[in-house]
């Protein structure tokens, strides 16, 4: 659980720091709104590979997704 709660941190911290919508995230990753939503909430773990398109979208290394 502590990894979920450190990817919702990281993913809405980047994700305003790139100064990007959910919606806008979501479009560049090909993913819903809806499950970016989740992440950032920490309903949902993200798997690997969604992890890599998530990072790719915010044009981070994966790591920082997970960094506590």
């Amino acid at each position: 659980m502590r990894l979920r709660k450190a990817l919702a941190a990281n993913l809405k911290r980047l994700r305003l720091a790139a100064k990007l919508s959910q919606e806008e995230l979501a479009h560049r990753a090909d993913m819903d709104r809806t499950y970016v939503s989740s992440l950032e909430r920490g309903n949902y773990a993200a798997t690997v590979d969604m992890l890599e398109r998530i990072a790719d979208a915010l044009g981070v290394e994966p790591v920082e997704l997970l960094r506590s």
